[in-house]
């Protein structure tokens, strides 16, 4: 028989094993909260995705609730990247209808719809609208942001990193360097691939026009033309080399200098399809016509190309295969991989259309040589 307890004692009971709960994160809100130096009530705000708190403690609060296995809330989750379209040392904030920039914006948002992810799109101007944008992406939540021609300075970046936001630029407007991830395209073998094309055809007094000097895309375009023009054999008149904006109004101001020349030029290589417009407009007031008069080649191919008049040659940028590598290098699974490349450049390609023809001292020369053989012939 069991002994009984002594009288007066109370029987001891066995020891209960310790009540195992649910996995909690190693903190408390009391303890990050005065770890961080706020009250409970602040961090409770910030783990529920509230935005009545200031940026600079949302995100410091939100890095120490990460770390110690809390997830904060936001509006709108996960599956949320940002495209940015910057200025570079344009004049004015590329517009959001810029053909240029509908292919970009095309190709972000079809790389994110095949993994379930929205795109927000954003134009910034200066300094003062970057933080404008970087305080609502941190209130609401990013998985990263395209920068489009913005590259983001050392305190942008080290902000972005802060916040937790990867970056990837697109069309950088300087070399990037090792620091940052960012895609572009071949700029010196368009330029070079345009002039080759007008030199191919016979032409020989062949001009350029430019995007803004301190633009990386611009200076390596010019780079290919003059680089065409050398290897042909050909001078370079640095007095047919002009520089304008990015734009239809850049491209028509200096085309109607150059074609106020005494000896003006019969092919001109255009910085972009925007200026190759600009061009275009510049014969018409000239009462010249491409390409009998000038042939005109443009760089990007955006979709209007095709619609000119006459349809334009061009050299054709894959804009929206760009946009869409930088949202891959965004993934978590490629930002981890240490192998990944910080600066991918895709190809370029000439595509011919019909603003470019032999020039017309040329063929008059073909058609004499022609006539010519002709008579010699008939007279054997």
């Amino acid at each position: 028989m069991p002994r009984k307890a002594p009288k007066g004692t109370m029987a001891r009971k066995p020891p209960m094993p310790p009540r195992m709960g649910p996995r909690t994160p190693a903190h408390t809100l009391t303890g990050l909260a005065v770890e961080a130096g706020v009250s409970v009530s602040t961090v409770s705000k910030v783990l529920n995705g509230r935005t009545d708190v200031a940026p600079g403690t949302r995100e410091r609060i939100g890095r120490l609730l990460r770390q110690h296995g809390y997830e904060p809330d936001s509006k709108l989750g996960f599956g949320v990247v940002d495209l940015l379209l910057g200025i570079g040392d344009c004049p004015s904030p590329t517009h959001l209808h810029d053909p240029w920039a509908e292919e970009l914006i095309h190709g972000a948002v079809e790389a994110a719809a095949e993994v379930q992810h929205s795109v927000i799109v954003t134009t910034v101007g200066s300094a003062g609208e970057f933080d404008k944008w970087l305080e609502l992406a941190t209130a609401r939540g990013t998985e990263g942001v395209l920068s489009v021609v913005h590259l983001p300075d050392g305190a942008e970046r080290q902000r972005l990193a802060t916040a937790g936001i990867p970056v990837v630029v697109i069309d950088p407007p300087d070399e990037p360097g090792a620091g940052i991830r960012s895609v572009g395209t071949t700029n010196s073998q368009g330029g070079l691939s345009a002039a080759r094309h007008l030199i191919e055809l016979g032409h020989r007094r062949i001009a350029a026009i430019g995007g803004p000097a301190g633009q990386w895309s611009s200076r390596a375009r010019l780079d290919g033309f003059r680089a065409a023009m050398l290897d042909a054999g050909l001078p370079v008149d640095e007095g047919l080399v002009r520089r304008d904006t990015f734009s239809v109004a850049g491209g028509r101001r200096q085309a109607l200098h150059l074609l106020g020349l005494a000896d003006r030029p019969t092919g001109i290589v255009a910085g972009n399809d925007a200026q190759a417009f600009g061009v275009l407009q510049a014969l018409a007031e000239h009462r010249l016509r491409a390409p009998d008069d000038v042939s005109v080649v443009g760089f990007d191919d955006v979709p209007v190309a095709a619609w000119a008049t006459p349809p334009l040659t061009t050299i054709r940028q894959p804009l929206a295969a760009m946009a869409a590598t930088a949202f891959r290098m965004l993934r978590p699974s490629g930002a981890d991989n240490p192998a990944q490349a910080h600066h991918v450049e895709l190809a370029t390609t000439l595509v011919v259309r019909e603003s470019t023809a032999p020039p017309a001292t040329h063929l008059a020369g073909r058609r004499s040589n022609e006539t010519s053989r002709g008579r010699a012939g008939g007279g054997s």
